[in-house]
């Protein structure tokens, strides 16, 4: 599979281009071959290193109020192979005066990028990144983040596949990003001093792709890690799949790159997809797709040089979404992203603005969860404007989210019952 990845990335652009060298603060050992060709069973912990400290969110002082660790641990991909994970633990300095034991927040971290330097633990150690010549990209997630350790919660922040270890990131896959974040609970409960036991309360924390992530874990947790004990799901403003994602995307500035890295993954995952994307899409098309590898979020460089529609990456001047339609194989591949296959088994609390372009599909994926049995309640917040470009209401979203969040998750470590609003969805 790794070297099939190469391989796509060749037809695409006319050069071999490798991208999967060490993230950040990552010992490069990490990256040798070996480590991803033979990891053991989910959540084995195969490695673990000092991180470097993780910085403050800016207008806080100091650094995050945790000691930091890294960890490589084994996980499984799309197609149930097996793979390596690289994640960070943070142990927060706070004590934990909640309900119970001290909880592990298995958390996902919103869309970064496709390069290693975009890695969620990477950037909560920056907290900022400047990429030549124009793209800036703040890590937001250090500010839940800080919130949670606040309260005494330790958390397992996942780097999903791809970031620490040679190959793709694919971005918006629900199975890895699912089975990343479960696995990520596991090496967090089975990290040596940190008091937890097998059994110790897991909950499931994203925003964003990270909201995609920790929904699509909720729904495999049942049959891929029945044996964790999740006490609940946060669920924020998750694109439900990502053919939806470049429907209600495409056009919009500083989105082509987000596109490019969804069309990069498929490639990289379903090597039957590779033929079709490379007959659809023409020069132009192609070394956006080449470009993207590598970069970081923002979005503003790419702006001003490529075309953001789709309709111009096509040697038909169809949209990406078109040509999608038209492939049963890529169809096919599309298809299996999206959430709503199956329910939940534990409490998830839904979070998305209610002008938020993706607020139509997350309340039919909350409808469809209600439908399975699962105990959802679904929060459509009116407060937040309508706004588009580089910053959109869904972006701004993330804040108020935090805030609500809280409350619920600690009322579901109090097995407080969870209030479920299914009958009367927003």
């Amino acid at each position: 599979m790794k070297s099939g990845k190469r391989a796509w990335i060749a037809v695409l652009s006319g050069t071999l281009m490798v991208a999967g060298v060490a993230t950040v603060a990552a010992p490069s050992a990490w990256t040798q071959p070996g480590a991803a060709q033979s990891p053991g069973a989910g959540g084995e912990i195969l490695r673990t290193d000092a991180a470097q400290q993780a910085a403050a969110p800016p207008g806080l002082p100091g650094t995050l109020p945790a000691r930091a660790t890294r960890i490589a641990y084994a996980s499984t991909d799309t197609h149930d192979n097996p793979t390596t994970v690289v994640g960070t633990y943070l142990e927060p300095t706070a004590r934990w005066t909640g309900p119970g034991e001290r909880p592990l927040v298995a958390y996902a971290g919103g869309t970064q990028g496709q390069g290693p330097e975009c890695a969620p633990s990477a950037m909560v150690s920056q907290v900022i990144r400047f990429q030549p010549p124009a793209d800036v990209v703040f890590q937001y997630d250090v500010l839940a983040i800080q919130h949670l350790l606040s309260q005494g919660m330790a958390v397992m922040l996942t780097d999903y596949h791809d970031f620490g270890v040679p190959g793709v990131h694919n971005f918006l896959n629900r199975k890895t990003q699912g089975h990343a974040l479960l696995d990520a609970a596991r090496a967090g409960l089975r990290l040596p001093g940190t008091g937890f036991t097998p059994a110790s309360p897991v909950v499931l924390y994203g925003y964003s792709q990270g909201g995609m992530a920790a929904a699509a874990a909720a729904e495999l947790q049942p049959s891929y890690a029945p044996e964790l004990n999740v006490r609940g799901a946060y669920v924020g403003g998750p694109p439900v799949g990502p053919a939806e994602y470049i429907a209600r995307s495409d056009g919009l500035p500083g989105v082509a790159p987000a596109i490019a890295w969804i069309l990069n993954g498929i490639a990289a995952d379903y090597p039957e997809t590779r033929p079709e994307l490379d007959a659809a899409l023409n020069n132009t098309g192609k070394a956006i797709l080449h470009e993207s590898i590598g970069k970081c979020g923002g979005g503003l460089s790419n702006t001003f040089t490529r075309p953001q529609n789709t309709t111009q990456w096509t040697t038909s001047g169809q949209p990406i979404t078109a040509v999608i339609q038209n492939s049963p194989e890529l169809k096919k591949a599309f298809d299996q992203q999206r959430l709503g296959g199956s329910a939940p088994s534990v409490p998830v609390r839904i979070y998305a603005a209610r002008n938020d372009d993706f607020y139509p599909a997350v309340r039919g994926i909350a409808a469809s969860w209600c439908g399975g049995g699962a105990p959802v309640q679904l929060q459509a917040d009116t407060s937040v404007p309508s706004m588009t470009g580089f910053i959109s209401t869904h972006d701004l979203a993330f804040f108020p989210s935090m805030t609500t969040s809280l409350p619920w998750v600690t009322d579901r470590l109090a097995d407080t019952p969870a209030p479920v609003n299914c009958a009367a969805l927003p």
